[in-house]
């Protein structure tokens, strides 16, 4: 069964009408054809399944200036976000945050965010940030949203939300102060980081939890980093994406939705589909003169007008993701750019930029 989410129709169903193209939100769209016979144990993920929806927001980046002064861009762009998920029609059955929260881990800017997100009507569940993490290792984040890691079955689609911005203890300490470790690992192009992982601990957690599924059971990971090894330099990587991809070889429909890396993205590995999601705080690559140091920049696969220094909305944009029978395809709704469409290709098997995949360049190595 199908769903034909265009953004004509969205629109015209939403509350906000045009205006809601400057949103930075994701629309998530699991879709199902009606199954018919008796209901199996919940724990094979077998159950009868229904179509539903959920909204995704990420990467606020919340960021004290002084007292109660936080940066407005990034508060204004993590409000728009909220807004527009109260507002959506149809409803959403939930809200994903995808982490970094706060831009430093501090109390008071965790705080702010919860305050700001807390305007949002449904249920919301949270994925850690390495920004949310690196100055008391989680400590707060946990107090304010939960477990770091953990997994919950909704109308037939089983989900797994893991903390993918672990890294090795020799790193974490090595630095003078928590407040020196977290000022490093908030430099995303800073030679002084360190790759992100799963580890061991939640990878044995990961196949404890999946053990318990059904083969057939579409599942969808929701990571902060994303779960591949990108481009090191930036930190798109997850050290132990293999490992942790080998646990997911044995399902059929599986889908890795992660933020972190504020662009476009999409890729396949074998029977997994990799789609990120847009920032609500600013776009990634940054111009050049931004830099902590000279940076050789990848060659960007799909090409962008963009970032415009003077547009603060530049490039954040707002998506549709619709998981149809397990397969993902995302329509990107650009402010002053082109809008875009990534789908899953059944002839080719990966998912595939429908208007511009003849410009895309080949894939490169940056490690």
């Amino acid at each position: 069964m199908s769903a034909d989410i265009s953004r004509r129709k969205f629109l015209e169903r939403s509350a906000l009408g045009a205006a809601s193209a400057l949103f930075p939100i994701a629309m998530v769209n699991v879709v199902f054809g009606k199954k018919k016979g008796g209901e199996a144990t919940k724990s094979k993920g077998t159950r009868e399944k229904s179509d539903f929806t959920f909204a995704y927001i990420s990467d606020a980046h919340i960021q004290q200036i002084s007292g109660n002064k936080f940066v407005r861009n990034w508060d204004q762009g993590l409000k728009r976000a909220v807004a527009e998920a109260n507002l959506l029609v149809p409803k959403p059955d939930f809200v994903m945050f995808g982490g970094d929260l706060g831009q430093l881990g501090k109390k008071v800017e965790l705080d702010h965010g919860a305050e700001i997100m807390s305007a949002c009507k449904y249920k919301t569940r949270y994925v850690m940030g390495e920004h949310d993490y690196y100055l008391d290792m989680g400590a707060y984040w946990e107090k304010l949203f939960g477990s770091h890691y953990y997994s919950f079955d909704h109308k037939g689609v089983h989900f797994v939300v893991l903390n993918s911005v672990l890294t090795y203890d020799s790193w974490n300490n090595k630095w003078p102060s928590a407040e020196e470790r977290m000022n490093q690992m908030a430099g995303l192009d800073n030679p002084n980081g360190t790759p992100f992982m799963v580890g061991e601990a939640q990878r044995s957690w990961l196949k404890k939890d999946l053990a318990k599924v059904g083969r057939d059971t579409p599942v969808i990971v929701l990571s902060h980093s994303p779960i591949q090894k990108i481009y090191k330099g930036w930190n798109f990587w997850t050290e132990d994406a293999e490992q942790v991809q080998a646990l997911l070889k044995p399902f059929s429909k599986v889908n890795v939705i992660y933020g972190h890396v504020h662009q476009i993205q999409y890729n396949q590995i074998g029977n997994i589909s990799f789609n990120s999601v847009m920032a609500t705080s600013w776009p990634w690559p940054y111009p050049q003169t931004y830099a902590l140091v000279k940076s050789n920049l990848p060659v960007l696969t799909v090409p962008m007008n963009r970032a415009d220094p003077f547009f603060e909305r530049d490039a954040t944009g707002w998506q549709f993701i619709d998981v149809n029978s397990g397969k993902v395809a995302a329509t990107y709704l650009l402010p002053d750019n082109e809008n875009r469409t990534v789908k899953y290709s059944n002839k080719t098997g990966r998912p595939e930029d429908v208007k511009y995949q003849d410009k895309r360049t080949a894939a490169q190595e940056h490690y």
